[in-house]
Order: structure tokens, then sequence, then C-alpha cells
């Protein structure tokens, strides 16, 4: 399923075999929330951005269209149209940071829809029973996500209630993939490391889910918030104990800066809203550094938002055009501004791959990692 094919110090360059097709790594996963990609861009898109992977949401997708409606529809690759692999994340995150009213409990989480305020019930069963239905490639681990900082006893129980939860989503996934009516047989599961920023806890928790034999692992509870330096070290502490022969994912991470620096800590999966989300601000990635196009400096500019760059928005359209659209408030200007950044992105990732198979990866950190976060 995952075959490891070289290292350099800890970086790592492998291939992750799944039902939904093969994936290279280390990758970046598209954030299409309820089944989109914010800014107009669909799944036909996608695949001619190099995207690998497209991360969707199961708290989203659960309150509408609803995820008995995406199987009844024949599960969320082909209500989307997009027969790559999927990751569905499993709700936790959002339940603690957009649902109103939440109350935890052993069984589970009660909370309040951010949308109608309908009173809902999501547990680590019902996560996984959703996720089923979607029938996604990847399913994530019911978990709960705590904010940074929180109390030493706090984050202590919080971690021991996410690895019994853990333990009761790899129960009903084994139930799920066994049912003859399932969707997807070959659904994956993996586990989520928390623990704040205490290191000792975050060790203890990663050693508990390693043993249990999952798909693979993620480090959730970061980049919420503590600075980056804080986030490295994390990552450092944990990572000599995920198990090497699984696929590494860290959760909602981040800048390029960011997924490079991962990538030198020993990460093979990456996702977050910032290229999509940024895009539609008018914010772009290039390799040059970070441009800001509503800028008057280029009202009158006739370059490429990216002179190095081959994306389809780089080859047909001025600096000067997609600033004058911002202006104007034309729903295209977030269309190409997301299209740019999402090919900057997969671009970066096989960038990265190929500097792990030349050998040449610490030159690659060297010369771009600090030259992607500058302000141009």
């Amino acid at each position: 399923m995952f075959t490891l094919q070289k290292v350099e110090n800890h970086a790592r360059r492998g291939v992750f075999e799944t039902v939904h097709g093969t994936i290279q790594t280390p990758f970046f996963m598209n954030v299409g929330t309820a089944g989109a990609i914010k800014g107009g861009v669909s799944s036909l898109d996608l695949a001619s951005l190099k995207c690998q992977v497209e991360l969707c949401n199961t708290y989203h997708l659960h309150l509408r269209p609803g995820d008995k409606i995406v199987r009844q529809m024949g599960g969320l690759h082909k209500f989307i149209n997009w027969h790559k692999p999927i990751l569905t994340d499993s709700g936790g995150f959002q339940v603690f940071s957009l649902a109103k009213l939440r109350r935890i409990r052993e069984e589970g989480v009660y909370f309040q829809s951010h949308i109608d305020g309908r009173r809902i019930f999501m547990g680590p069963e019902e996560s996984m029973q959703i996720q089923s239905n979607l029938g996604s490639t990847i399913a994530m681990a019911f978990d709960e996500c705590v904010e940074n900082p929180s109390p030493l006893e706090y984050v202590q129980n919080s971690c021991a209630r996410t690895t019994r939860w853990l333990e009761r989503c790899q129960v009903e996934m084994a139930r799920l993939n066994n049912l003859d009516t399932t969707l997807n047989s070959h659904q994956l599961l993996f586990g989520i490391n928390q623990g704040g920023t205490f290191d000792a806890i975050r060790i203890s928790h990663m050693r508990e889910i390693a043993a249990m034999g999952l798909d693979g692992y993620a480090i959730g509870g970061l980049a919420v918030g503590e600075p980056t330096e804080v986030m490295y070290h994390i990552i450092e502490q944990i990572e000599p104990f995920m198990p090497k022969e699984k696929p590494r994912y860290l959760m909602g991470v981040g800048t390029p800066s960011n997924i490079i620096e991962g990538v030198a800590r020993g990460i093979d999966m990456f996702d977050c809203i910032i290229p999509s989300r940024n895009a539609r601000h008018g914010t772009i990635f290039t390799w040059d550094g970070i441009l800001h196009i509503t800028n008057a400096d280029y009202e009158t500019n006739a370059q490429p938002l990216d002179s190095k760059c081959d994306c389809p928005v780089c080859r047909n359209f001025s600096r000067a055009y997609i600033r004058h659209l911002f202006k104007a408030k034309e729903q295209l200007a977030g269309r190409l501004a997301v299209t740019h950044n999402l090919y900057f992105y997969n671009t970066l990732l096989e960038k990265i791959r190929d500097a792990l198979d030349d050998g040449t990866f610490a030159h690659f950190q060297n010369e771009y990692s600090e030259r992607l976060a500058a302000k141009i």
C-alpha cells in the first residue's frame, strides 16, 4: 500500500497505492470542502492542475446535502465526478471550531449546526458511518482538536478520550468494510495524534496509536495559532515515533515554506485552504515570493502572474487584467487566481519529489523555503 522509496535526512519519497489510484508522495491535497473548490474550480479543472488527491469535509457534507443523499447518488467520487483518491476528514475539527453549544461526552459530541441550529450528535461510530456513506478513499478517525494553549490536565484527558474514540473507529470501520452493501470496502483509516504543545503527551499518544496498526497517521491540532517554530518543534519530537512504513499527514498545513519544512521533517501529506482562500482575496504565490495583485503597481503590468509558471492563467492573462477583474469584482478574478495558486502548490510538491529523486532536496530547501515566504 505504501512504499518508501528514498530518504534524504528525514525527508521521504514514496508511492502510496490505493483503490482509487496511485499517489506519488509527498503530496498536497486540494481542499474541496463541500465537494467543490471555492473559487469556481471544478473536479475537471483539478485534473489539469496536477492534483492527485481531493479533500472533502465530513461535517459539511453531512449537513448538506447529507451523506445518505451522496450515497444514493453513487458515492462522493461519482457525485463530484472525481475518480482519483479522496480523503474525508472526520468532522471533529469542524465540530469544535464551528458548532454552537457543543457538549463533549464519552459517547461523542452533542452540538448545534452552525447553519440552522438543529441539534446533532456525532461520535466515532457516526463519523465512520458518514464517511462510509461518502465512500472516500481515506477516512480520518474522530478526535478532539484542543485549542493551543490548553491546560495540561485537560489535554491529557482529551488525548486519552481520543485514543478510546480511535479504538471505536477502528472497530466500526472494520464492520462497515465487511458489509456487502458498503460502497468502498477498501476504505482506509488514519489515526490522528493530538497533545497540544506538550512534548511528553504528544510522544506518548503517538506511541499508543502507532501500536494500533492503522493505515496511516496524522498530526492534528497544529497550525491553530501557535508560533511556527513551535509547530516545527512538535513535528520533530513526534517523527521518530511515527511508523516509517505508513504515510504521515500534517493536517491543515500550510504555506509553501511550511510544506518544504514539513517535508524536511518527515511529512508525506499536506492540506490547507490557504492557496484558494488567499487567491480569492488577491494573494498570489509565485516562485519569487508572494504578491498582492490588487496593488496599484500592477495596473498596467503586462507580465503574467508568474513568469516562471506555465499554468493556464499565466499562459493567457496579464497581471493588469487580473487586477482589473478584482477591482471590478468579477467572479472570474477568483477563479483565475485560485487556478494559479493550486497549480503552483501542486507544482511545488512535484518539484520537491523531483529534488528527492535527485538527492538535492537540501539544496531545494535552502533555495526556496525563505524565498517563497517573501513578499514581492
